[in-house]
């Protein structure tokens, strides 16, 4: 167990409860929902046997007493849905629902972006540039909130948001909207992963379940209605307007967070508190991120595997990441992310489920549009319309396993069925060719979206279960930097993958097409041309459109493989009581201090107690000879 601080960086907040469900426990059925639990009764990051329930059932008196009486005003339902609706589908809502629309807005009408700014490469720069900016950016966005408090750096992510999208809808040429898609992913992962930190501060273990849930359906619907939407601009108005969409809806969410949401916010001075920020660590980690996937994106693309570029870049990318990891070992003083959040089996495994939800989710938003418009001649508006039956099995599995945590406290149920469906909804996407009927395609998709439904929250909460309160946003943080990282990833290594396949069915593709249009058809260029398919003679557009569907398939194969580890990875997470105790975590450079001592006191504790299991036997033999 974890040892209590002398002082908790943390006040009590009032919320609505529903009653408990079944599967809750005893302390959770008898304990009033806005009374303060010591910190030693929550499972830390000191505890060894994770799967161990904790004990929350001793509260002093006068401790309760304490925190009841300094308790602020309980927020109100109708405050609550505001916030959410301003969060998710506006501001924490509405926050999450911008960045995700923009990762998938942009899905149908790449091809016609391609091929209006004439760069083949581009068709995969200008998805990889966001997710590559909010991969990087994650974790420095999560210590921001920490120090200067979460809705300041909430407004200034929105903020860099919104100019991110103006420039893009304005670019001139290629490199312009790639650079402004780097903006928008910068200021998009700070937007995702600071609502997911508000939720853990306004609510309890128990409830976020329920909330993290109704963001995980606004990120499903935002994912259905993104290429539906994206699809409608670039056929009947502009590609354009995929990026003017953000900017009223981006200026609502701003104003309804401005004044709506209460949460702890400090009055750190500018100075003192970009003195405090781990520089450092900021940028081994965003340099070691950029360099790794970057490296990943040049290669087979803009450079062979094997030249120097792609080479230093990988290395050169795994060197920083471990020069980061002795930096937050060592050297900083708030670490963006402490190194013992790594130490507990549970916690990596949480993580790991989350790195291969989000490298196997992105890939059917990515290449299921591909397969409608390069397959199926579907116009960018109906490839968005196809997906909808993915993207809506997935809201209603998230909305669902978020009332399911809520009610029972279970997590790991959740998990390991959304696992399970994963393998097989992906595994049945290998099934699909240039030939599969619509019932098929449909009904393989549905199981599909209840595969990755359970999974947008699940993790996160088996991660905050098993973290000390104050290590929550950190946790978050962290959780949101390998999701990021995996979909900036899997776009790269699923565009790989296609490519080449492409490339092996070259000597087809010219035997029946002609070399101009079997070079247009091959490699890199094959996802920015898929317009020329349908103006092929109907015998040589059987023969690419078959080309593209047996290229997708062996990519399905790679994701299905990855789902099947995620699946195994899954059951060495712990299980662990879900408190409906709220704990709202303090921001600012003073929380921060007392958070490095507390954590400097807990190793300097681990440090006695090892040298005291060592040097035990040394005395129980001295005993026994003097016997």
């Amino acid at each position: 167990m974890s040892e209590t601080p002398s002082q908790q960086p943390a006040v009590v907040r009032g919320e609505p409860e529903a009653e408990a469900g079944v599967g809750a426990v005893a302390a959770n059925e008898e304990t009033p929902d806005n009374v303060v639990l010591p910190q030693h009764d929550r499972n830390g990051p000191d505890s060894r046997d994770s799967n161990v329930h904790t004990d929350r059932t001793d509260v002093a008196d006068n401790g309760e007493k304490k925190a009841q009486e300094g308790a602020p005003e309980q927020r109100s339902r109708a405050k609550i849905a505001i916030i959410m609706f301003a969060l998710g589908v506006r501001p924490l809502q509405m926050a999450v629902f911008l960045a995700a629309m923009d990762i998938t807005i942009i899905t149908t009408a790449l091809p016609t972006i391609s091929e209006h700014f004439h760069s083949a490469a581009g068709y995969t720069w200008i998805g990889s540039a966001f997710n590559l900016a909010a991969a990087a950016s994650t974790p420095l966005w999560g210590k921001l909130s920490d120090i200067f408090g979460r809705k300041p750096v909430l407004l200034i992510a929105n903020v860099v948001f919104f100019i991110g999208s103006l420039i893009a809808a304005l670019s001139i040429n290629i490199g312009m909207l790639i650079t402004a898609r780097a903006i928008q992913g910068v200021g998009g992962g700070g937007l995702i992963i600071l609502v997911n930190i508000v939720i853990g501060d306004i609510f309890s273990m128990r409830s976020r379940g329920a909330y993290y849930g109704i963001i995980g359906m606004v990120w499903a619907l935002a994912s259905a209605l993104g290429p539906v939407i994206g699809g409608a601009f670039t056929q009947k108005v502009s590609w354009r307007w995929c990026f003017y969409i953000n900017l009223p809806l981006d200026g609502l969410a701003f104003v309804i967070i401005l004044f709506l949401l209460d949460v702890h916010t400090p009055r750190t001075p500018i100075m003192a508190g970009l003195k405090a920020i781990d520089w450092l660590g900021s940028l081994a980690v965003v340099g070691g991120t950029l360099m790794l996937l970057l490296g990943l994106e040049f290669g087979g693309v803009s450079y062979p595997w094997d030249s120097a570029t792609v080479i230093c870049l990988i290395v050169f990318g795994v060197f920083t990441a471990g020069l980061f990891l002795v930096i937050e070992w060592k050297v900083a003083t708030y670490p963006i992310m402490p190194l013992k959040l790594f130490s507990n089996r549970s916690n990596m495994a949480s993580l790991g489920v989350c790195f291969i939800h989000g490298f196997v989710f992105i890939s059917a938003t990515y290449y299921l549009p591909l397969y409608f418009q390069a397959v199926l001649g579907a116009t960018p508006i109906l490839s968005g319309v196809y997906l909808l039956a993915f993207a809506l099995s997935l809201s209603a599995t998230s909305a669902i396993t978020g009332i399911v945590i809520r009610k029972t406290g279970a997590y790991l149920p959740c998990i390991w069925v959304g696992m399970a469906v994963l393998v097989v909804g992906w595994g049945l996407f290998c099934d699909i060719d240039a030939n599969s009927s619509w019932a098929k395609i449909f009904l393989y998709q549905i199981v599909a979206g209840i595969g990755v439904g359970p999974n947008f929250q699940a993790p996160l909460i088996a991660l905050q279960s098993m973290v000390h309160p104050r290590d929550i946003a950190t946790a978050t943080a962290t959780f949101g930097f390998v999701r990021n990282l995996a979909t900036a990833i899997s776009v790269v290594i699923g565009g790989v993958v296609f490519q080449n396949e492409m490339t092996r069915k070259s000597g087809t593709l010219r035997a029946a097409l002609g070399d101009q249009v079997a070079g247009e058809l091959s490699g890199g260029s094959a996802g920015a041309n898929v317009g020329i398919v349908d103006a092929l003679p109907a015998g040589q557009r059987k023969v690419a459109r078959t080309a593209f569907a047996d290229s997708l398939a062996t990519t399905w194969i790679v994701y299905t493989a990855f789902a099947a580890l995620g699946l195994v990875i899954s059951f060495l997470i712990a299980k662990n009581t879900l408190s409906k105790q709220h704990v709202e975590t303090k921001t600012g450079l003073e929380a921060e201090e007392e958070r490095r001592r507390v954590r400097k006191e807990e190793k300097e504790k681990q440090v006695r107690k090892r040298q005291s299991a060592m040097s035990a036997p040394e005395g129980g033999d001295e005993t026994e000879k003097h016997t």
